[in-house]
């Protein structure tokens, strides 16, 4: 009896264990795994024998999230033709001395080859590594934001301080302020999760490391940067958890603090009672002629724009066409469907990084969570006041429209903050495949 009992149970074993090879092996071939990959997973344990798997499954296997990276490639091939248009003309302007029709173009394809690189490089780093760094980031971008404000490093234009020359592209710091708080904060709300609840213990000393930044900013000065590192710190600690009553409280300082830095300010004052009547006899030529030349492009190209290369704003009557007002080029050319079109992809881009941030978040990855969070509310709020600028919503305020506006160090660092939540995204399906971060 007991020989047959035993028989019996070696059978059964053998049976099971060859059921849960058949699972390993259906689950090999739906994760696209060949015969030599293994995949992390619990430890099981059958008839004696135990079955487990070590090895993290390889970087190229999992594949990426394409319908992000699509969008973001597509906004910026967009983005060459457009800085393309936009800047055709200017070597008609004795203010550019002589340079080529290509020149700005050619700038901007570079900006992009060196961005490209800092994001490949940027990918290679763990969340975690970034994790540890986000201290030391935060006092590097300190340490540019005071080097830029030095006389004969910082390089003066249109009577802001905001540039330091590297040879090949001028670098501004208030772009790394931007990625460096983002990172600093995710780590903050990390760290400081035990006492969300208590506002002097949470909340006051990130306010004080924004001060400080927004404060350096004010001396470039450069406020719409200052308002976008606000509005990224706060969000952070929004979605971290801080108490709701505390963060509208927050809120309301921040916007009486705006309030009183408008109002205190002469320049910045005219500049909102241009924006609310701008063809004025008092403003047209003055505060509110980028906002009037502006709304007139828009104007031209109505519902389907008048064609690729036709603008007549750009021909030296809309300032900045390349930069902080390329969308008024884009729609005079392309019209209210071109205009339209790209509000859409930033929605959905804005939308695709928030989810990578909450599916980070349920694996239990808060800081790579916020991180990917924190970069959806930099490019959609910086997208959102451009546009509002753009379109005559907003008062002018010299912010960029990220991925298409002329700048290189506004592309590298958006390039950089792209390959971070591609990384988040990367990471979390490592996690879920049962690998190893």
């Amino acid at each position: 009896m007991n020989a047959a009992a035993n028989a019996n149970a070696n059978s059964n074993s053998h049976a099971q264990g060859g059921r849960l090879a058949r699972l390993l092996g259906n689950l090999r071939a739906r994760l696209g795994l060949g015969q030599t990959d293994t995949v992390d997973v619990l430890p099981v344990r059958v008839g004696g024998t135990e079955y487990r798997r070590t090895t993290a499954i390889p970087a190229h296997m999992l594949g990426f999230d394409q319908a992000l990276i699509w969008v973001v490639l597509l906004l910026m091939a967009f983005s060459m033709v457009m800085v393309y248009s936009a800047s055709i003309a200017m070597p008609d302007n004795p203010r550019f001395g002589a340079i080529a029709p290509t020149h700005f173009v050619l700038r901007h394809a570079i900006a992009m080859g060196v961005g490209f690189v800092g994001a490949l490089l940027a990918f290679q780093v763990s969340m975690n590594t970034w994790e540890h760094m986000a201290r030391w980031l935060f006092v590097a971008s300190l340490l540019l934001l005071i080097a830029v404000l030095i006389p004969g490093v910082g390089l003066v234009v249109n009577g802001a301080r905001r540039w330091i020359s590297l040879g090949v592209m001028n670098f501004q710091p208030s772009e790394l302020a931007k990625f460096a708080v983002l990172i600093y904060a995710a780590d903050y709300m990390v760290r400081r999760m035990d006492v969300k609840e208590h506002f002097f213990r949470a909340v006051l000393p990130m306010a004080a490391a924004v001060a400080v930044v927004g404060g350096l900013l004010l001396a470039e000065p450069d406020m719409g940067a200052f308002m976008v590192i606000a509005v990224i710190a706060m969000g952070i600690l929004f979605l971290g958890g801080v108490n709701a009553r505390m963060f509208f409280l927050i809120a309301l300082i921040l916007v009486l603090a705006f309030a009183a830095m408008v109002w205190l300010s002469p320049w910045r004052r005219e500049r909102i009672f241009a924006y609310l009547d701008p063809f004025s006899e008092q403003h047209a030529l003055g505060k509110g002629y980028q906002l009037s030349h502006a709304l007139i492009a828009i104007g031209r190209g109505e519902l389907f724009g008048v064609g690729l290369g036709a603008s007549v704003e750009k021909l030296h009557w809309l300032p900045e066409a390349h930069t902080d007002f390329l969308l008024a080029v884009i729609g005079e050319e392309f019209g209210l469907v071109g205009v339209l079109v790209l509000i859409l992809a930033f929605l959905w881009l804005t939308r695709r990084l928030m989810q990578i941030g909450r599916q980070a978040i349920a694996l239990d990855r808060v800081f790579s969570g916020l991180v990917a969070q924190g970069v959806a509310i930099w490019m959609g709020f910086q997208a959102f006041i451009n546009m509002g600028v753009n379109l005559g919503a907003l008062p002018t305020k010299g912010l960029t429209l990220p991925f298409m506006s002329f700048g290189g160090s506004a592309i590298l660092m958006n390039l950089i903050a792209i390959a971070l939540v591609l990384r988040v995204d990367y990471e979390n399906k490592l996690l879920m495949r049962g690998g190893r971060v």
